[in-house]
């Protein structure tokens, strides 16, 4: 299984939209080609790929506003000129015969992902500590043409997950309070209190009440849990 999480730059015009897309096509492409996850041709190819869909993504939307009745302003076309940005942290999971499951996860920029066993974070992955937080991470941009320097600029890493481990991906708000915890065992409890998406309203106050206690930036939150059961 392959999953994404792309963190759109704030200050970017249809940030949300890139992230979505860059997001699908890495996962994709997490599980159609090995290569993917080292350094090398094969991620550049994949990220001359990805950055080629975007103008085609934005004369659909172009279309879709303009059937509308809500076409681009002359504002609107002058900021879509220009590139959009996001983070990028793919992962893929496949059996591991006889150990448990091999991970594998590229990334971009600074949503994480974080390797737990009971309440201990074994790895955590491409940030090391909150301190590293808001300091200008790299971004994916959807016109950047220069893959070598994407690929350069990716980070990769593996790992072996064995029954009873989770991996919690993260976009940079929630890893930076994960991180920041003073018990990292009693946030831990407080994120795997959520199960899924039947607990978004649970979720969405639980973040609501750490915003308020300023405990949280008060930004976008995307976190993905995969947990590893007997086999």
């Amino acid at each position: 299984m392959a999953a994404s999480v792309c963190d759109g730059a704030t200050e970017s015009v249809l940030a949300k939209d890139w992230a979505r897309l860059l997001a699908t096509a890495a996962a994709a492409r997490a599980l159609s080609d090995p290569g993917f996850f080292e350094t090398g041709s094969a991620f550049e190819e994949f990220a001359a790929h990805v950055v080629s869909s975007w103008d085609p993504w934005l004369d659909e939307y172009a279309h879709h506003r303009e059937a509308e009745g809500r076409p681009l302003r002359w504002y609107e076309q002058e900021k879509l000129r220009g590139s959009t940005f996001a983070t990028m942290l793919s992962v893929l999971v496949t059996p591991d015969d006889g150990i448990g499951w091999r991970w594998q996860a590229a990334a971009l920029g600074d949503s994480c992902v974080f390797h737990v066993r009971g309440d201990q974070t074994l790895t955590a992955f491409p940030v090391l500590s909150a301190d590293e937080f808001g300091m200008n991470p790299n971004l994916f941009g959807s016109r950047n043409r220069d893959t070598a320097l994407l690929a350069e600029r990716t980070r990769f890493i593996e790992g072996v997950c064995v029954p009873g481990d989770r991996l919690l991906l993260m976009s940079d708000a929630l890893a930076a309070w994960f991180m920041a915890a003073p018990d990292q065992a009693v946030a831990l409890g407080e994120l795997l209190e959520f199960g899924g998406p039947h607990d978004a309203v649970g979720f969405a106050d639980w973040l609501d009440k750490l915003r308020l206690e300023h405990e949280l930036r008060n930004d976008d939150v995307a976190l993905i849990r995969i947990d590893f059961e007997g086999r």
